[in-house]
């Protein structure tokens, strides 16, 4: 149980349910003739990503244990459940096993695209831990872009399982809008949890947005980021758009979210959750979109 909560199931269940919408939404709203991609090496795909988000949740406590007796003492693992070479023992396993898996894959399709990505990932994710979640915006920059880069990862997956005499660019525009949103959303999800998180980054040397320039600002800047959906609905209902989608649902509750922010910014949890459940129903479009 203990283990579980360490590696996070929740963010890894998204993971999973992200690669597999996009997937779906790439091959079923194709009118081109594909060659039938291999469902087992895209589960390989989506199965060593899992693994090497969790060796990065792993990690990230490994380095927090001193901040986190004191932003969240109940739900200290590493030291207090887990052992700390227990926990670097499945950080190393997890991800040897993702790596092996991209190397398979690089090799099967004949990319080093897959084993890039896959090794820059585990570098990013441990210096972030140790290093650049230290430093102001750099290690919230670090997060986002592995999270936009899920979506993408489907991307290059989708392309080389397509036939090399076609190339249909235009397909993926849906995708990389998708990833921006998630990269502006985790942006601004990471500047709250700064804030929540200010007194046990102290003790680790934290130079965090919400340490350099106020709690006031950054909680400006994360509403500021947080307008960026709702502001491309409202252009979209403008040019004539009108159907309900799950986007314009996750736009709601992403109003909903800067209003407890203007209204009630102490209430950072439920802001936190609020953006979480966006992501969640913006996910859910490649689903609507696939079987729709």
């Amino acid at each position: 149980m203990y283990f579980l909560r360490l590696i996070r199931p929740i963010n890894l269940l998204i993971i999973v349910l992200t690669m597999y919408g996009a997937i779906l939404y790439l091959f079923n709203g194709s009118s081109v003739k594909l060659i039938p991609y291999s469902e087992l090496d895209f589960g390989l795909l989506v199965f060593s990503t899992v693994l090497i988000a969790a060796a990065g949740n792993i990690i990230n406590d490994y380095f927090d244990v001193k901040a986190d007796k004191v932003n969240k003492p109940d739900r200290l693992i590493i030291t207090k459940h887990i052992k700390r070479r227990w926990a670097i023992f499945w950080h190393w396993t997890f991800n040897c096993i993702g790596f092996f898996i991209g190397i398979y894959l690089s090799i099967k399709y004949q990319s080093l695209s897959f084993v890039f990505v896959q090794l820059m990932s585990i570098n990013l994710l441990w210096f972030y831990s140790m290093y650049f979640k230290r430093k102001m915006l750099i290690g919230n920059v670090i997060i986002s872009f592995l999270s936009a880069m899920i979506p993408i990862l489907v991307v290059i997956f989708y392309h080389f399982s397509m036939t090399k005499s076609t190339d249909r660019l235009e397909d993926y525009t849906f995708i990389f809008i998708m990833a921006g949103f998630a990269f502006v959303l985790n942006f601004a999800r990471e500047i709250i949890k700064d804030i929540q998180d200010i007194e046990g980054d102290k003790l680790i040397q934290v130079r965090s947005l919400p340490m350099i320039v106020g709690i006031n600002t950054s909680l400006v800047i994360a509403g500021v980021l947080l307008c960026v959906l709702p502001a491309l609905m409202i252009i979209i209902w403008f040019f004539g758009a009108r159907e309900i989608t799950m986007v314009h649902a996750a736009a709601l509750v992403d109003v909903l979210a800067i209003l407890v922010l203007i209204f009630a910014s102490q209430r950072l949890k439920i802001i936190d959750q609020l953006i979480k459940l966006t992501m969640l129903i913006g996910l859910l479009m490649f689903y609507q979109l696939a079987f729709l």
